[in-house]
């Protein structure tokens, strides 16, 4: 290997650092494939939330394994869905993709959520929502750590 400065004082790197990294990206793992989905897609495998969320209440796993850290899901209410005071041990980013929630933090104001606002719910900040809207209530969740829920005071529905 070539190590050497150009007249401009800039380092130069040459021979077996060049053929090395080379090697490297030749036999790094494939990167994962692009995901897009929407609500109605078919593949979509909709499962039940918690015992103690509203009954017709589903989640659906967009990316990731919601038993690690970065899962990204869809949740889904009925219209006019009270979803109980609970609280995650996870941080959640959220997105509305249909309906209208209304969302209230303990020791917050009520938020509105619209389609398309973002909302952000602290680690373990209990909260409560209702989907305000007659039709469903779709919010996208992407959780930073491992997806759970818990009703607040450990009571259920």
């Amino acid at each position: 290997m070539a190590i050497g400065r150009s007249s401009g004082g800039v380092l130069l790197l040459a021979g077996g650092f060049v053929a090395a990294c080379g090697v490297a990206w030749a036999v790094s793992p494939a990167p994962e494939p692009a995901v897009s989905r929407t609500t109605q897609d078919a593949e979509l495998q909709w499962g039940p939330c918690p015992e103690f969320m509203p009954k017709g209440c589903e989640i659906a796993v967009l990316h990731g394994d919601p038993a690690k850290p970065n899962a990204d899901v869809f949740f889904r209410v009925p219209g006019k869905a009270v979803i109980p005071s609970h609280w995650h041990t996870s941080a959640e980013r959220m997105v509305l993709v249909a309906g209208e929630m209304q969302v209230t933090y303990a020791g917050q104001k009520p938020s509105t959520l619209r389609r398309g606002t973002y909302a952000y719910g602290p680690a373990k900040a209990v909260h409560n929502a209702t989907c305000s809207s007659p039709s469903a209530c779709v919010l996208f969740i992407a959780f930073e750590g491992p997806v759970d829920a818990h009703p607040a005071g450990g009571g259920t529905k």
